[in-house]
């Protein structure tokens, strides 16, 4: 099989072009064989280029191999021709680098396949817009939230919901925020940024928040009948049951109506105790009705920009005397730098005054007591901090304790902080707690923007 070897046809190759030179400088200047000559010649010029070809049969396969690669073409055949075991590995190689590829590429896209099916069936609308305003990416959500069949590029948008391209510009690279449609839909709509191989996309995260706010707001109806039906009963019933016994001290057996010369002196006394009871519980009632009209009739904000630092050293003035009479330390962290808030300075005092009044009520004949205010922010958020050693929170209580007039003190009215809850819901923020039992609560102000 040395035929087939291919360094070998390149010796022999090599070696008959030696023999055709010898001979053609052998008869070269021989005038009577000038038509040899020239026969010889264009022998020589043959066997270079059949040479040249031959030898070059490799980089030639190397190159058909990698533009089969560069294209995805796998239809690819190579045979090596007879030209010896190096040439047959070489291409069976080949064949294993392609069906490698081709593995590769298949589960790619089925991957891909996978991907874009995961993300139709999300129920949040999901844009990615590349640099040049391209839509690379929208799925079935998005489509039904902004009525449209497809959209090739993000100013087609301006179509189908006018001004909406232009509400959603205004977040910036990162943020959120909460936009009408022309429908009266309300839609939660957040954006971020990220560069993936040096090329930048926008992600648009599209919501509709109607069902859910649906849902939280008869959650909070129930848990709101629920606690008005408690704490009314618990009125009512005790005036119910004291003026039937004081209808039974003021009637005999047959339900007439007793005279004064009758009822003795124990009689008197319990009918003025029931009477004082009745209207102990009455008041009580008035103020419960009291606190549930502030709740409902919160002021609109009038917003000013506040330095965080004045504000919360003015708080600090204003409750050291308290904190001090009950031996709590209160310890003030303003920030380093100057920073400020957009907020009605009153309403934003009364939720700091709220929360500081709550950590003086769990610090109770507490050694060591202490509450510290900080603050601290990001590119998005500012926030103001009010931290306590006390006894903490348990962890079913936590989701109660934004409800409207549930407290966990004895005596608690609880509206303190379902009024700071709403306080900076109207500020465009909210209030986070994290605290768990015997490991004290941190209660946060979120200012988004």
């Amino acid at each position: 099989m040395l035929f087939k070897r291919f360094n070998f046809k390149v010796i022999l190759r090599i070696g008959l072009l030696m023999i055709t030179l010898c001979t053609f400088a052998f008869i070269f200047g021989n005038k009577a064989l000038l038509f040899n000559q020239i026969i010889l010649a264009s022998i020589i010029f043959a066997q270079v280029y059949d040479l040249t070809k031959f030898v070059s049969k490799t980089n030639y396969e190397l190159s058909k191999f990698l533009l089969a690669v560069t294209y995805s073409d796998y239809s690819g055949n190579y045979n090596s021709g007879g030209l010896g075991a190096s040439f047959e590995s070489l291409h069976q190689s080949f064949f294993k680098v392609m069906d490698t590829i081709k593995e590769a590429k298949i589960q790619k896209e089925a991957q891909h396949q996978f991907l874009e099916m995961l993300i139709d069936k999300i129920s949040v609308g999901i844009i990615s817009i590349k640099e040049n305003d391209e839509i690379y990416l929208i799925n079935k959500e998005a489509r039904t939230l902004l009525e449209i069949e497809n959209l090739r590029l993000w100013q087609e948008l301006d179509l189908p919901q006018p001004g909406l391209r232009g509400e959603i510009e205004k977040i910036g690279e990162y943020g959120k925020k909460l936009i009408t449609l022309k429908k009266g839909r309300q839609l939660s709509v957040g954006v971020s940024t990220m560069l993936l191989i040096n090329r930048q996309y926008r992600l648009i995260l599209i919501q509709d928040i109607e069902p859910e706010m649906e849902q939280k707001e008869m959650e909070a109806w129930n848990k709101l009948i629920r606690i008005l039906t408690h704490e009314i009963m618990n009125s009512v019933l005790p005036i119910t049951s004291l003026t039937d016994s004081l209808l039974r001290l003021l009637e005999d057996k047959n339900g007439q109506q007793r005279t004064v010369d009758t009822l003795r002196n124990d009689d008197i006394n319990d009918i003025r105790l029931s009477l004082k009871t009745i209207q102990r519980r009455s008041d009580g009632m008035l103020k419960f009705v009291e606190d549930y009209r502030k709740l409902s009739k919160i002021p609109t904000p009038a917003r000013e920009e506040i330095e965080v630092k004045a504000l919360l050293e003015s708080i600090y003035i204003l409750m050291k005397g308290e904190v001090d009479k009950k031996g709590i330390t209160l310890l003030l962290r303003p920030p380093a730098s100057s920073q400020t808030i957009l907020a009605d300075p009153k309403l934003i005092e009364q939720v700091l005054i709220n929360i500081i009044t709550n950590s003086i009520h769990a610090l109770e004949n507490k050694p060591g007591a202490t509450i510290e205010i900080t603050t601290s922010s990001n590119r998005h958020q500012k926030l103001i901090t009010v931290k306590d050693n006390g006894e903490g929170i348990d962890a079913h209580k936590l989701e109660s304790i934004f409800v409207p007039f549930y407290s966990t003190k004895t005596n608690g009215s609880g509206i303190g902080l379902s009024l700071s809850k709403q306080i900076m819901n109207l500020h465009n923020g909210t209030i986070k707690v994290i605290s768990s039992k015997g490991a004290g609560a941190n209660f946060m102000l979120v200012f988004n923007g």
